[in-house]
């Protein structure tokens, strides 16, 4: 029986109703990866969507750096636990972006280049513009990941991340499956387990396609799930 060589990274990019752009974001990212790692997985969620997204992704199935996977939509924060728990079984690296073209790949060589020098990267967004009410919750959760957790992530929700394997897998039974907001509790958890950060710039642009998901209430009712997430996991069983 030969043995498994695992990937050097494996790339989890969640998807909901992006048939406007998933095409051009995955080709860019499947051109970037190509010329930074040598061996990879992207793997695709598909979360559910309800308009074109599923025939977009039809291009990319069946390719042998690629892994579509459809399923019933659960929300944005499990679907990246589920490609998190799938990436630590096989790959050495874990990467995780979104879709929406918000943060394009220009600067993920530079996290790939440094990746020795930390066990997690995490990008700090720049000339974010957000609603106001974004902008508070974005805020709250800066604020509560320092004060319950210590400091070490400056954009804790930051869809652009690069984490070691072996230091993210004995984290992420820690994580329930309904966790709303996964990377702002991972980003607490790998201060107070004293791994070590590195925080990048990464540049970001304003949605170009689609709409952003959350009505301004669901958004605010989301906002206080995450948060009472947040503190409970704090003090939930150890690792």
């Amino acid at each position: 029986m030969g043995i498994h060589m695992r990937n050097d990274l494996t790339l989890v990019m969640p998807v909901y109703n992006e048939a406007e752009c998933i095409g051009p974001v995955v080709a860019a990212w499947l051109e970037r990866l190509q010329e930074t790692v040598p061996k990879f997985r992207l793997l695709v969620i598909n979360d559910g969507s309800r308009d074109g997204t599923t025939r977009a992704l039809d291009p990319f199935r069946g390719r042998p750096d690629v892994d579509v996977i459809d399923k019933a939509n659960s929300g944005h924060g499990p679907t990246i636990l589920m490609g998190y728990r799938r990436a630590v079984e096989n790959s050495n690296w874990v990467f995780q972006c979104d879709s929406d073209d918000e943060i394009p790949p220009d600067d993920f060589p530079a996290f790939w280049q440094r990746r020795d020098e930390a066990d997690a990267i995490i990008g700090v967004r720049q000339n974010r513009a957000q609603p106001l009410a974004r902008k508070i919750i974005s805020a709250a959760s800066r604020g509560t990941v320092r004060a319950i957790y210590r400091g070490g992530v400056r954009d804790v929700n930051c869809p652009f991340r690069l984490m070691r394997a072996s230091a993210l897998a004995p984290l992420l039974p820690k994580l329930a499956d309904d966790t709303f907001a996964p990377n702002v509790i991972l980003s607490g958890l790998f201060a107070l387990h004293g791994l070590h950060i590195l925080n990048l710039p990464v540049a970001y642009r304003p949605r170009r396609t689609g709409t952003v998901s959350l009505a301004k209430f669901s958004l605010w009712k989301k906002a206080f799930k995450a948060f009472r997430q947040t503190v409970g996991n704090r003090w939930s069983k150890p690792c």
